[in-house]
């Protein structure tokens, strides 16, 4: 009976890991990819470069550095700075993963790609609010029951979401739609192509959402595995994450090569919806946007449902108040509301907020991983954590066109990387540097 135990535990990463993937793989994974690989054109190689460091590379750091470190959840971790400063950063993070900008984005993809090219024009416009009610009422359901989270995900909709995006991807390489043309200006040449790709891999959200994520696979290592020992928790962990960004890269790789191809038969377009759409439609003829409807509908239904119920477990926890099933209530209802602005007003919004989160997530990630370095100090976390929030909070002004002209200019003359919105690296070193000396000349009890 041992045996068959551990049997299973050695292998139940695999759903696990599936689940996760699963979770991640929603609405702007389908999008931005494609649109990517059609404005980086021959460039599209460099672009997914760095396209996987944010995208792949990033939430795979979260999920392990929430392993290793040891903490309940994100606010525990976040917290190691100051504890209002977890209580900000999480509670940012919730809204933005959640009703903001993450669950309200998969239902208006959904519909952008699965409903709206089997509507004329005049139906759209009734169209959006009957299909959000519709798909929100579902994630709802499926979103009130989250211990049957695994089995729903894991093992039922992400092999038939898996399936059918291969069968895309096969058909673009039996009958490809074209040749890679010029890049744009904004992937020009390899290196500024990189260099994009890592700020498109930011409007995955996934970085952020893996924080989330890995305390509920954590969770579920522990119930389902029941472990106990945190080592042997961190690798059922470890190995989960794997699983789910390997998949990750696979499905970001060739839509962006079929986005990169589509140019030629279908022009450029405005966002990738329409990308993955036409593309779709001339691969599979009638039947490709049928296939392309069951793509999008499970990969953001279940994105919507994992976001939905770490959100309302977080803010049950947070509040004490009400039941879990009013905080489910309350997500679908204002992500239904939010949703109803369209997809494209969605997106652009997104963008400052993610360019004042992001630098955070990153510092937060090499704190958690290199905490033993510097004994878990606080001094450390507090000063890379609050240089990196100053120019966060810049590069996030800046991007909503709240600008400060003579200070831009300073900051591009003198910091490198300004210009492409990556000058918080310098001011996050300058910050660790910082509280590694604070730590080296002032005494414990003080810092």
């Amino acid at each position: 009976k041992r045996k068959n135990m551990d049997k299973k535990v050695a292998t139940r990463y695999i759903p696990i890991g599936l689940m996760l993937f699963a979770l991640f793989f929603g609405a702007g994974n389908l999008i931005f990819p494609a649109s990517m690989g059609q404005n980086a054109g021959v460039n599209v190689w460099y672009a997914l470069i760095g396209f996987c460091i944010t995208g792949v590379g990033m939430p795979l750091l979260s999920v392990m550095a929430m392993g290793y470190s040891g903490c309940n959840d994100l606010q525990e971790a976040a917290g190691r700075a100051h504890p209002l400063y977890g209580l900000f950063f999480t509670i940012v993070a919730y809204l933005a993963i959640g009703p903001c900008f993450a669950i309200p984005r998969t239902g208006t993809v959904a519909f952008e790609i699965a409903v709206s090219p089997f509507l004329d024009k005049e139906s759209i416009k009734l169209g959006l609010p009957i299909f959000l009610a519709v798909f929100f009422l579902i994630s709802f359901w499926l979103s009130a029951t989250p211990q049957k989270l695994v089995d729903r995900i894991g093992k039922l909709l992400t092999p038939a979401l898996v399936l059918t995006i291969v069968l895309l991807i096969v058909q673009s390489f039996v009958s490809p739609l074209g040749e890679p043309q010029a890049p744009t200006k904004a992937y020009a040449t390899p290196v500024i192509a990189a260099v994009q790709g890592v700020l498109d891999g930011y409007n995955t959200l996934d970085a952020i959402a893996a924080f989330v994520f890995a305390t509920l696979v954590i969770n579920v290592v522990r119930e389902d595995c029941g472990l106990t020992d945190r080592a042997e928790i961190t690798k059922q962990v470890y190995k989960s994450g794997i699983v789910a960004v390997a998949l990750l890269a696979f499905i970001y790789i060739f839509i962006a090569k079929i986005g990169a191809e589509s140019v030629p038969a279908i022009g450029m377009q405005t966002t990738g919806a329409p990308v993955l759409a036409e593309s779709a439609k001339i691969l599979f003829g009638n039947a490709g946007a049928i296939i392309l409807a069951v793509i999008v509908l499970l990969a953001c239904w279940s994105t919507a449902i994992g976001l939905i119920t770490c959100c309302a477990a977080y803010f049950l926890k947070l509040t004490g108040r009400f039941t879990y099933i009013y905080w489910v209530t309350i997500f679908s209802i204002v992500s239904f509301l939010v949703g109803m602005f369209g997809l494209e007003t969605i997106i652009t919004s997104t963008v400052p907020v993610l360019m004042f989160i992001y630098p955070l997530a990153v510092v937060l990630i090499v704190l958690l991983f290199t905490d033993k370095f510097f004994n878990g100090r606080q001094c450390v976390y507090a000063f890379t954590v609050g240089f990196t929030f100053i120019m966060a909070l810049i590069n996030g002004m800046e991007t909503a066109n709240i600008k400060f002209e003579a200070l831009e200019n300073v900051l591009t003359a003198y910091l490198p990387m300004h210009t492409l919105g990556l000058s918080w690296i310098w001011f996050a070193l300058i910050g660790y540097i910082f509280g590694l000396l604070w730590m080296k000349f002032v005494p414990a009890n003080n810092s």
